[in-house]
């Protein structure tokens, strides 16, 4: 009687037991799945942060050999107030247009003279309508594209005289060193040109930043409660 009744107790123990190690089986495999996800998140989220990185660097480079070369290579960088003393075209330039593969032909557009009165020191100076026109033609105002419709390219330079005659009066941006007897109407890059170009790789570079510290403190924190627990066993 006394052997009957030890040995279920033995069994119920012995099934106690090992309905507790399936149950401990189940939290390790659990804590091992756990663990095996917020590792692949961990990767991805690094991977973000350096392709956001990288995205930033490469973005920085090419602003830096288009946009801010540019915009530090101009000399006409103080704004003014220049008034209109003649709007003028002067002659015709000959110029070539593409007709098809390897095919070119002349045509020729007016070269429109502008000259202007600085308000701020009443200098007089040839207005130009950006960099490229004084690197192109520093002699004309405005370079249009060349056509075989001369007609119409005479048409559109005549338009853009008789505003400025209308106008008298123009926003412009000069040489401070007035080492250049010229000035122009427009900024190709002008400074919120650069502040736009730059604002949004900023804020990727931080982005990517702050994502790649966030895992790595996660990853440090969560070493630091392992060891923790394992001390207070």
């Amino acid at each position: 009687m006394f052997l009957f009744v030890g040995t279920k107790v033995t069994e119920r123990k012995e099934e106690r037991s090992s309905i507790y190690q399936r149950i401990r089986d189940h939290e390790v495999l659990d804590r091992r799945k756990t663990v095996t996800a917020l590792r692949a998140g961990e990767d991805r989220a690094i991977l973000l942060g350096l392709s956001m990185v990288f995205f930033s660097v490469m973005m920085y480079f090419v602003l830096g050999i288009t946009i801010l070369r540019s915009y530090s290579d101009s000399v006409w960088t103080d704004e003014d107030s220049c008034t209109i003393v003649n709007s003028t075209i002067m002659w015709d330039v000959n110029c070539s247009y593409s007709c098809g593969v390897e095919c070119w032909r002349s045509s020729r557009y007016p070269c429109l003279h502008v000259f202007v009165s600085l308000n701020s020191s009443g200098r007089l100076v040839r207005l130009l309508h950006n960099e490229e026109t004084h690197d192109s033609n520093p002699e004309c105002f405005y370079i249009p594209k060349c056509h075989r419709d001369y007609a119409a390219t005479h048409a559109m330079v005549q338009d853009i005289s008789q505003r400025l005659r209308t106008q008298l009066t123009v926003q412009c941006y000069v040489d401070p060193t007035e080492k250049t007897d010229s000035a122009i109407m427009t900024q190709i890059y002008g400074r919120i040109a650069v502040f736009h170009s730059l604002f949004w790789p900023t804020c990727s570079l931080i982005g990517g930043t702050v994502i790649i510290a966030m895992v790595k403190l996660t990853q440090y924190l969560s070493i630091m409660c392992e060891r923790l627990s394992h001390i207070k066993r």
